[in-house]
């Protein structure tokens, strides 16, 4: 059997067609790529809440003063102001 010779055009048409569907499907992943990263950021910002609630919890049952508090989350060293 011999094969027929695929016009130049019609090759052009062929591949416009690949190309076309392509881009369709990275489109598509486009979207879902955007929604898992709102995803993972709705899920950070939850995990940042929890922890402050969980700060304040602690902050409300501590035995140290405001000021230590404070210089602890500044970085300073209590013992150097005392000297």
């Amino acid at each position: 059997m011999a094969r027929r010779a695929i016009s130049i055009d019609e090759q052009i048409d062929r591949q416009e067609a690949v190309v076309l569907a392509m881009k369709k499907k990275i489109d598509d992943m486009k979207v879902k790529y955007d929604a898992e990263i709102e995803k993972m950021a709705k899920l950070v910002e939850k995990k940042k809440s929890i922890s402050r609630q969980e700060i304040i919890k602690l902050l409300d049952t501590t035995t140290r003063t405001d000021d230590e508090i404070k210089a602890f989350l500044k970085g300073e060293d209590l013992d150097e102001e005392d000297e």
